[in-house]
């Protein structure tokens, strides 16, 4: 699986600001913006992992795509409850596209996986993908179950150039994929 180095992320949330937004300023904004005729995706990430949740954002919305984030939501409860959790099932299923925003953090986390789980159930395999993001360009062994979903990766040959390749090598265009 090829993986977007932390920084690389970064580097887009960088290049959409034009003046000095906090991280939580950056989110909220983001949380503002119309739906109207818009893709939705479902951003599964770790909660602690501000900075990797907007950089993803931001990258993800160069494509034209509206993005939810469960902590944005005003409808979700404020102690993480069997709500919490139904409310969850009920946003992965509205959203057209789940991605899994595939930090060790979140890797590690019970409720991404449990996420991941459930929009596995509602997306596979058209409508899920991986967003391997990394400090460094190693692989995620003892995650090896990623395997069995289409990632998100920048291409080698063209930079800037992102697709989706499915775990049998079939690759769409990263924005014909969103739009599909």
């Amino acid at each position: 699986m090829s993986i977007i180095s932390k920084s690389r992320l970064t580097e887009y949330r960088n290049s959409t600001r034009y003046y000095s937004k906090t991280i939580n300023e950056s989110l909220i904004e983001f949380k503002a913006e119309s739906r109207y005729s818009k893709v939705t995706i479902f951003l599964s990430h770790k909660h602690d992992e501000t900075e990797e949740l907007d950089s993803a954002i931001s990258f993800l919305k160069k494509f034209g795509v509206e993005v939810y984030v469960d902590w944005l939501d005003e409808g979700m409860p404020r102690t993480t409850s069997g709500t919490t959790a139904n409310r969850i099932k009920e946003k992965i299923k509205e959203n057209r596209k789940f991605v899994f925003l595939a930090t060790e953090g979140a890797i590690s986390s019970k409720w991404c996986n449990w996420e991941l789980g459930h929009g596995d159930a509602q997306k596979y395999i058209e409508h899920i993908a991986v967003l391997p993001v990394k400090n460094n360009y190693t692989d995620y062994s003892g995650a090896e179950y990623l395997q069995i979903y289409p990632y998100i990766y920048e291409s080698d040959l063209t930079p800037n150039s992102f697709f989706v390749k499915y775990p049998n090598g079939v690759l769409k265009e990263l924005g014909e994929w969103l739009k599909s």
